[in-house]
């Protein structure tokens, strides 16, 4: 009984990916796309195998996750030892510190969390719904993107709004990414050869959404992201932060309504809004074409994530790693140099050779004599929830 079906149900798409434990091997994985679409696509992996590549339209999740089962059954024995489902779920409020074996408490209580989390927890709660009705006897666990940052002090997660109004509406910053902030902190002190409860880190989660935590001994003790995935760092199509009288400007002088607001800083803001693409790949080759928009782009988002790590070096009284990880972060040479550029007054300095290297692997683009190591560590947060899923369901039966 190793196996772990990991599951991420967004509100059009489920990925998912089935592990070993027992030596952590992937045994199948694949992401089904456009769920309620006229075409929707299932692409389906196993070692060793072709992908298998389905073209038809899945009508609703429930359909979806049967598809899914469907292939995983076909491909991997998927009832024959599987020990636990794990569910990514975006917010945990302040309910959930921990993963949490799902019951139907754990259900309402992330029900009640919707709101907080509009665009994601409804679809995070359709996966463990159907996930549940096709396996009641298996037991499922919810791993929070925001627990990890539950360590976090008030003086980190409070805005200063009226105190009651901000306890009544539940907001403070909660942060988000946690699985691979939790995930890349320990491997980087793997890779150091130090234990993680000794060691200040900086880390960069840079894909199409960015964030960035402050991590003392294991510890998120601050992040960017806040109330919602929306503050903090520029990112492919979110704004990240601004001033926030700007979404009453919007209204007053380009009479706006606040739902076009809020779709305007969601999904054409960031570096779409900037540059006219989202992918850092288009962006840079454009900045590299000669394209002045595409390079302020770039200039705009290095300058705002080095602001951010040289505040989280003060915020932790020194740093031993900076650790860049998702697309952006462990695929472009060129983010990672211009922001580390301007950060030798803290001891930061990265070798261009090492730094071009790519690799799987966690590996060292700093200098031998930077004093502030510099980490490409690739994140695996299936991998995470798969293991704290099993931690939860271990925890439960020993108590």
């Amino acid at each position: 009984m190793s196996r772990v079906l990991v599951l991420n149900t967004g509100s059009s798409s489920i990925k998912y990916r089935l592990f070993d434990m027992g030596d952590r091997a992937v045994l199948a994985s694949g992401l089904l796309e456009r769920i309620g679409e006229e075409t929707s696509r299932l692409t389906h992996w196993t070692e060793g195998a072709d992908p298998l590549v389905v073209d038809r339209r899945v009508a609703d999740h429930q359909e979806g996750l049967d598809a899914i089962f469907e292939a995983l059954g076909s491909s991997s024995g998927l009832s024959a030892g599987l020990a636990a489902i794990g569910h990514r779920v975006v917010h945990g409020g302040e309910q959930f510190s921990t993963p949490a074996v799902i019951d139907d408490k754990v259900v309402e209580a992330i029900r009640e969390l919707i709101p907080l989390a509009p665009l994601h927890n409804p679809g995070n709660l359709l996966g463990i719904e159907t996930a549940r009705a096709a396996f009641p006897a298996i037991p499922q666990v919810a791993v929070f993107d925001t627990a990890f940052h539950r360590t976090m002090p008030p003086r980190a997660y409070r805005y200063a709004l009226p105190r009651d109004l901000a306890d009544r509406l539940r907001i403070r910053r909660y942060g988000f990414h946690g699985t691979s902030h939790a995930y890349v902190s320990r491997e980087a002190a793997r890779h150091l050869g130090r234990p993680l409860a000794e060691v200040n880190l900086v880390t960069m989660h840079l894909g199409n959404g960015a964030s960035v935590a402050a991590v003392a001994g294991g510890r998120s003790v601050d992040t960017s992201m806040g109330l919602t995935p929306l503050e903090g760092l520029v990112m492919g199509t979110r704004s990240g932060d601004l001033d926030p009288a700007i979404v009453f400007f919007l209204h007053r002088e380009a009479g706006l309504a606040f739902d076009e607001i809020e779709t305007l800083l969601n999904q054409e803001s960031g570096m779409k809004g900037l540059a006219g693409a989202n992918d850092m790949r288009e962006v840079e080759r454009r900045a590299a074409g000669g394209d002045d928009r595409a390079r302020e782009a770039l200039d705009v988002y290095c300058y705002r994530l080095r602001k951010y790590v040289a505040a989280y070096a003060a915020v932790l009284g020194g740093v031993d790693a900076l650790v860049f990880t998702a697309g952006v972060g462990e695929n472009s040479h060129t983010v990672r140099a211009s922001v580390c550029s301007g950060l030798e007054c803290l001891g930061v300095r990265v070798d261009d050779a090492r730094n071009q290297v790519r690799s799987q692997r966690p590996r060292t683009v700093s200098s031998d004599d930077s004093t502030v190591a510099v980490l490409v560590v690739p994140t695996n947060e299936e991998l995470e929830i798969a293991e704290q899923t099993l931690a939860a369901i271990g925890d439960r039966r020993a108590s």
